[in-house]
């Protein structure tokens, strides 16, 4: 079974079982362990799943972190548990603590249902205080999964995560802030707002007044912007050069073009706007896949993606306009292809 169906399973499962678990320990052995086990780690091999692992600090001898994920009989992973029923706003003490006297470069806090990753960005062996991931196992996102799969244990570099870890901190941290003022306005982003559209004094009775014509505009140009890109991607284009479709004709209404298909859509345009007018980038939705054509030629296709079964799915035409088929576990994963999709719109332009 692939991860990704693995792991969305895996979810349905603990959303069975809160409901029927009070302590820690029957956190650990029903929710958190079999996660580590599904993310390939032999969990009853204790050098390389360690439970009670000894992390002394300072003066206090004997300080055990609940697991450890051991190489070459050292920590690359420490894992601080808390029973499911538990918030984990004010248990990371105890996992900074114990970061800075082992060598693991990761630290997890987890109650079984959300699990924060932790590392040290911003001093070396200090555990930042704020995670730079965070994963929700009940609301699972591909985002998500695509960066819990990199800590599977065929596919876990240390280095690698590092590196890619600030920006996932950071843009976590952004879109929260931006979040919270689209729905709640502060008076300085406000005032940030009008410094340059507005010339009078900025006192309180100017920011209150403005406070909900900022929180409305905001609001009215998310929806202009949803709107145009629907809007943009039914209408119609121009067909450059018809030609007899090989899909046979189906009413409208059995086609639903979903959010993730466009989004494939603007992905692969964005690729192919290096060496083509994004405006010959067309696509087309069908009953049994969502195609992408140049100059919206049915005899020039671009690729061909589906994403409505388990196994989402990237087609890719040869010389021969025979399809490659290839497996892809998110949308993320279609900029892997970016060469091969710009190799076909070449061939095209010729």
């Amino acid at each position: 079974m692939e991860f990704n169906d693995s792991i969305k399973q895996f979810s349905e499962r603990v959303e069975g079982l809160k409901g029927t678990i009070s302590t820690e320990e029957g956190t650990k052995m029903s929710l958190i362990v079999p996660l580590f086990q599904l993310l390939g780690y032999d969990v009853f091999n204790p050098t390389e799943f360690c439970p009670e692992y000894v992390a002394d600090v300072g003066i206090k001898k004997g300080e055990k972190v609940d697991y450890a994920i051991l190489e070459s009989g050292k920590p690359v992973i420490l894992i601080e548990c808390k029973s499911c029923t538990d918030s984990l706003d004010k248990h990371s003490s105890q996992l900074f603590r114990y970061f800075g006297t082992t060598s693991a470069k990761f630290g997890i806090l987890t109650n079984g249902i959300t699990y924060r990753f932790y590392t040290d960005l911003e001093e070396s062996n200090k555990m930042d205080l704020v995670p730079f991931l965070e994963v929700d196992i009940l609301n699972l996102k591909d985002s998500a999964i695509s960066e819990l799969k990199k800590f599977c244990k065929g596919n876990f570099d240390r280095d690698k995560i590092f590196s890619t870890a600030e920006e996932l901190k950071y843009s976590s941290m952004i879109k929260r802030v931006l979040s919270k003022q689209l729905e709640d306005p502060s008076d300085e982003f406000v005032r940030f707002i009008i410094s340059d559209i507005y010339e009078g004094q900025k006192n309180q009775k100017v920011i209150e007044k403005f406070s909900p014509i900022v929180k409305k505009s905001f609001s009215g140009m998310i929806n202009e912007i949803v709107n145009q890109k629907i809007s943009s991607a039914l209408t119609p284009e121009d067909v450059a050069d018809p030609e007899p479709d090989e899909q046979t004709d189906v009413p409208a209404s059995k086609i639903i073009t979903t959010a993730d298909e466009l989004e494939a859509y603007y992905i692969i345009r964005g690729m192919l706007c290096e060496v083509a007018d994004v405006n010959d980038i067309v696509h087309r939705d069908t009953e049994s896949y969502f195609g992408i054509l140049y100059k919206n030629n049915n005899r020039k296709p671009i690729c061909r993606i589906n994403l409505d079964t388990k196994n989402k799915q990237l087609l890719i035409p040869d010389e021969n306009k025979k399809f490659e088929r290839i497996y892809i576990d998110s949308l993320n994963d279609l900029y892997k292809y970016k060469k091969q999709l710009i190799d076909v719109v070449k061939r095209y332009m010729k």
